[in-house]
């Protein structure tokens, strides 16, 4: 897989990849805007993590 060289088409995926919250308590994936989770209705929630880890 070659990267992404189009910085508008990189901004997108970085979106969709990486701008959502996580549930502390089921770690379901959620909106970035979300104010519970969409499965347990918690609302103890977190950033993704956005750095690459080796």
């Amino acid at each position: 897989m070659s990267p992404i060289d189009d910085p508008v088409k990189r901004r997108i995926a970085r979106y969709h990849l990486l701008e959502k919250t996580v549930c502390r308590r089921c770690g379901a994936l959620n909106p970035l805007r979300a104010k519970k989770c969409r499965r347990c209705h918690g609302k103890d929630l977190r950033l993704k993590k956005r750095e690459l880890t080796k």
